[in-house]
């Protein structure tokens, strides 16, 4: 056990497998997500992974594998890009960071192995690349909530100006951090990357400086329903089921660059105008547990891919249905039991053709 896994448990934490807390205590859920949603939280995130890139070919790299275009970013600047199969499916969702010391990815939790993996396989010869797997030496905090940026701003007083996706570096005392402004949940988010031997320090300063801010510590469980009640994409919706422009990730997708994999299936899908399902918000009329099959009337026209349900008795759902059933206010069922439900509304960004 890590020296901050056992910090962890000292205030209240039951760790996962994994060493990431899933709450604070039995009790503590509801107070965790009046936090969330009335200043903010702050969680371990570090099984999401990390990799750095370095040399002369580490845009060219990522550039030929996945969807965005990723040769002209600029220093500090992150984007989302995506790994696909040749059929377009995904495999694997990242955001990528021009740092001074090299391209840093971040990837979905559990998957920083796999991934660092999956770039030494596509390593041709005569390309100057190297894919460091910096997860061990690494932790990972996430500061989300309406409170976030001025939190920040404690730590130093320019932070809360950083562009979204765009990344700097703090130093207190004798310890640097990296700060990466990322895609709000809920209020903002902030990542913040320390060494491993800096990370209960961290954590300790985070929460005093955030206590006069309504900053509380929690765990993966809340995470998830922020999750969901916030329409980010991930678990299902981001595996080889679906194509990248059926989960509303079409922004994370160039449609002006060269060749990667995946990209002829995903440029006659926009060329032509046709998507045969995509994602939505459902608003659920009792919980349902996901996966389960939706029906409209006794056809069935997509699944459940995430629904939870919220510490004050809320209901949040995501599914991947076809088009045709996709409009805001249509009826559909759920599962054997037919549960009813309603489309709220398209999650993430849509293209016109079918949001229009």
């Amino acid at each position: 056990m890590t020296d901050l896994s056992r910090y962890h448990q000292s205030l209240g934490a039951t760790l996962a497998e994994d060493g990431i807390p899933l709450h604070y205590g039995d009790s503590s859920l509801k107070s965790e997500y009046n936090s969330a949603l009335n200043g903010s939280v702050l969680l371990d995130r570090s099984h999401e992974g990390r990799i750095l890139l370095t040399d002369d070919n580490r845009f060219e790299l990522i550039n030929r594998m996945s969807t965005n275009s990723m040769i002209d970013m600029q220093l500090h600047e992150g984007r989302p890009t995506i790994f696909t199969t040749p059929t377009a499916r995904i495999l694997y969702r990242v955001i990528a960071v021009n740092r001074p010391e090299g391209l840093l990815i971040l990837t979905e939790p559990g998957q920083g192995e796999a991934i660092t993996s999956f770039l030494n396989r596509n390593i041709f010869y005569g390309d100057k690349v190297k894919v460091l797997n910096i997860q061990a030496q690494t932790q990972h905090f996430a500061i989300h909530g309406i409170t976030a940026n001025t939190i920040m701003s404690e730590l130093q007083t320019d932070l809360s100006d950083l562009p979204p996706r765009y990344s700097t570096e703090i130093s207190i005392a004798d310890a640097t951090f990296t700060i990466v402004r990322r895609k709000s949940i809920i209020g903002s988010h902030w990542a913040i990357i320390c060494q491993q031997k800096d990370a209960v320090t961290l954590h300790k300063h985070l929460l005093k400086i955030g206590e006069k801010h309504g900053l509380n510590p929690a765990g993966s469980l809340i995470y998830n329903t922020l999750r969901i009640r916030g329409s980010r994409p991930a678990g299902r919706e981001l595996s080889q089921d679906y194509i990248p422009l059926e989960v509303g990730l079409w922004d994370e997708v160039s449609f002006s660059k060269g060749c990667y994999t995946g990209q002829e299936i995903i440029a006659r899908m926009e060329s032509r105008e046709r998507l045969a399902k995509t994602i939505v918000k459902l608003d659920l009329s009792s919980f349902i547990n996901a996966p389960a099959t939706i029906y409209d009337k006794d056809t069935p026209v997509g699944t459940l891919t995430s629904s939870v349900q919220s510490p004050e008795g809320e209901y949040f759902a995501m599914a991947i249905i076809k088009t045709q059933a996709s409009k805001a206010g249509t009826a559909l069922t759920i599962g054997e039991d037919k549960i009813p439900a309603t489309v709220i509304e398209y999650v993430g960004q849509q293209p016109s053709f079918i949001s229009e």
